[in-house]
């Protein structure tokens, strides 16, 4: 596959150079923004290994209620809720390192077990791929993690889906900020009140409200509240491009 080109923070590819039809407008949403972990991706297993892993090697064990606390937030604030958890304190350096080891491990685990879809999401994504529907992957997830994912998604999909990538080492603010949407919005040059968010977490979920996005909400590992703005299924098996366009209407 040719190399992407970089913008602002984000790795962005020909709309022309995919096979695909170029995005327009219509009844649907301008663009589909999509979560990856735990959402179009079974990867939220293999954080938590890792950090259970951590925890282990740190003479203790992380709760259940801690860990769904850590889905979708930031590496930084990941080994804050672990640490508490664990009622240790290590200095910055020392977290720095413990969120290194995280990603390596998790890394390991994505490369010896592979990185199953959610159930509906490949099935999804095609679809608004194939419908010329301009798409963004917007993860907390920095790219050395995210890369893995996104060629394992091309491979299988036979071409790189998205338009716009933005990785959460590329943004100035990280979710439940609202900066990772709207800079993808912005490097596809569609209106935020245009587009339809696709999360499993809260701080997702939030994220993309606070960008001015309607939300379809398929909660993982933790409850997804009603918020005005957000559409809450199950799964994404069965969810087509009909229903993405409803999940706009009904903001």
């Amino acid at each position: 596959m040719a190399a992407v080109p970089r913008l602002g923070g984000v790795s962005v590819a020909p709309v022309g150079g995919r096979g695909t039809a170029t995005p327009s407008v219509g009844d649907g949403p301008q663009a589909v923004l999509f979560d990856m972990d735990g959402t179009l991706v079974e990867t939220e297993e293999y954080w938590g290994e890792a950090m259970f892993g951590l925890a282990a090697s740190l003479g203790g064990r992380m709760s259940p209620e801690a860990r769904a606390a850590t889905v979708g937030t930031s590496m930084r604030r990941a080994m804050e809720v672990l640490h508490a958890d664990l009622g240790v304190v290590r200095t910055e350096t020392q977290l720095q390192a413990d969120a290194g080891w995280i990603e390596d491990r998790v890394a390991e685990l994505m490369a010896g077990s592979g990185i199953p879809w959610r159930p509906g999401a490949r099935e999804l994504l095609a679809a608004v791929r194939d419908a010329g529907t301009a798409t963004a992957l917007v993860t907390t997830t920095p790219r050395r993690l995210a890369a893995l994912v996104l060629a394992s998604i091309a491979a299988d999909l036979g071409a790189d889906p998205f338009h716009v990538t933005v990785c959460g080492d590329e943004v100035p603010a990280r979710k439940p900020d609202p900066a990772p949407y709207l800079q993808a919005a912005a490097s596809l040059g569609v209106d935020p009140a245009g587009c339809v968010v696709v999360e499993d977490s809260l701080v997702g979920v939030t994220a993309g409200l606070a960008a001015g996005m309607a939300v379809l909400g398929v909660p993982a590992l933790q409850t997804l509240p009603p918020a005005p703005g957000l559409t809450l299924r199950e799964t994404l098996a069965g969810i087509g491009l009909a229903d993405l366009a409803e999940v706009l209407v009904a903001r």
